[in-house]
């Protein structure tokens, strides 16, 4: 199972690394590219339409201002696309990638986090692929229970005199 990560510029790096960082955590595989929804637009096609003959599961796509790149990926591959709205310069403090991504119409989906949210977008496909991979699943219960155990032990901080 891989995961291909993609943005439509270099400048998003900073963000989607957080995918990256927590799918190797889960020990799945990644794949990372620049495919620009207005500036390379065959290499858009090309990529959404082959990545499930080429072994990709999930696709996760970071993309500012206009957003396009999750939703035409979307439009074009037969696999579940989680969107992750990037806060760029020339944004309108985010607003308009969230609204991009998240307002697909009916037929279209695309699976949106937060702004800047990319470690949930890796979070969410590895769950996607851990619903039929029993050693993804395992690692997913165990980071879910060290979030609990984090939380349950800052508590008992507070409490503590």
């Amino acid at each position: 199972m891989k995961v291909a990560i993609i943005m439509g510029s270099i400048s998003d790096m900073p963000v989607m690394k957080d995918a990256v960082e927590i799918l190797q955590q889960f020990g799945i595989e990644t794949e990372v590219d620049i495919v620009s929804a207005h500036r390379t637009p065959e290499k858009l096609f090309d990529f959404s339409q082959n990545a499930h003959k080429r072994g990709i599961s999930v696709i996760i796509a970071g993309a500012g201002g206009a957003a396009h790149l999750p939703g035409m990926v979307a439009s074009m591959s037969p696999l579940p696309v989680i969107g992750v709205p990037v806060k760029s310069s020339n944004s309108i403090d985010g607003w308009d990638s969230v609204l991009s991504i998240l307002q697909m119409p009916g037929g279209v989906p695309v699976a949106t986090v937060a702004l800047n949210g990319a470690k949930n977008a890796g979070i969410l496909a590895a769950q996607i692929i851990g619903s039929h991979d029993k050693t993804v699943l395992d690692k997913i219960i165990a980071y879910k229970e060290g979030l609990k155990n984090a939380v349950n032990e800052a508590s008992e901080n507070l409490k503590r005199p």
